[in-house]
């Protein structure tokens, strides 16, 4: 089986639709994919209504959040999308979303770049907006060659020149938050340092003890012997290991199916999951 449990769509900072997602996963190869959109569970349904036989979908989203002042996502997995208490929390985070990134484009501008808010809305074309799309004006003025470049202390990284806070959930209360909607938490990519600062191990650690399931360690922003330390601490706390290709489409280089997970550590998940249960392909228009 080949699993790949991070990817995004148009209903966040993805460039291909939901129904687009699932097709091309399916010809990539691959047997189970995961829609974790940023803060959302919009792509649901189109995804569902588009799952080719043989390809397996799980629900998900990659919830925002925040620890000593350091940005990190956390991965949710099959959970009840309906669940009021995570809801209205995704919902605050959506919020921000707009208004962060109004003050992005205005500090931008401060800084003679002439990017324009309903550039950046065109960009996003009605997903939820963030950093990415930001990003993509700036390749798009010729400020930046990719989309990564333009994640640096320059621009958009964390402490940048035009880095806007936004409302960002404590990882404790979303842990605890995911698990009373049934759901699964794995922590997304936490030793990626050129995103910036990264989550300390003892944090990890106590994170483990609060309920989390697992952290993301084959990923594209993830070192060899950065690999090689998560390992040994997911081991050390009896954390799942996973591996994904947070694929974004054309907003990024990675292929689906770049990084996978293993199908016992896939199994576990599901087995602890009571909000929601992958959906088997049956065919998709």
């Amino acid at each position: 089986m080949r699993i790949d449990l991070h990817c995004h769509s148009t209903a966040s900072d993805g460039t291909d639709t939901p129904a687009e997602l699932v097709r091309k996963a399916s010809v990539a190869g691959l047997d189970v994919v995961a829609l974790t959109d940023h803060d959302t569970t919009r792509g649901y349904g189109e995804a569902i209504a588009a799952l080719p036989e043989g390809l397996t979908l799980v629900t998900g989203a990659e919830l925002s959040c925040r620890i000593d002042g350091v940005s990190m996502h956390m991965l949710a997995y099959l959970f009840d999308p309906e669940e009021p208490a995570l809801l209205a929390e995704r919902e605050l985070v959506r919020d921000d979303r707009v208004p962060r990134a109004k003050g992005m484009v205005a500090k931008l501008n401060a800084l003679g770049v002439p990017v324009t808010w309903e550039q950046v809305e065109r960009i996003a074309a009605g997903g939820s907006v963030g950093r990415p799309h930001v990003a993509s004006a700036l390749v798009e003025l010729g400020v930046v060659p990719t989309v990564s470049d333009a994640f640096t202390e320059e621009w958009l990284a964390d402490g940048g020149r035009a880095f806007v806070e936004k409302h960002e959930t404590d990882p404790f209360e979303a842990i605890r938050l995911v698990k009373a909607a049934g759901g699964v938490c794995v922590f997304a990519h936490p030793a990626a340092a050129k995103r910036g600062r990264t989550v300390p191990e003892f944090r990890i650690a106590e994170m483990a003890e609060a309920g989390l399931d697992g952290v993301e360690v084959d990923h594209m922003d993830h070192a060899p012997d950065a690999r090689d330390r998560l390992r040994r601490l997911a081991k050390e706390l009896g954390l799942l290991v996973t591996g994904s290709s947070d694929y974004h489409g054309t907003r990024k280089t990675v292929a689906l199916g770049a990084y996978t997970t293993d199908p016992e550590v896939y199994g576990e998940i599901t087995r602890r999951a009571t909000g929601a249960f992958p959906v088997p392909g049956t065919g998709g228009a």
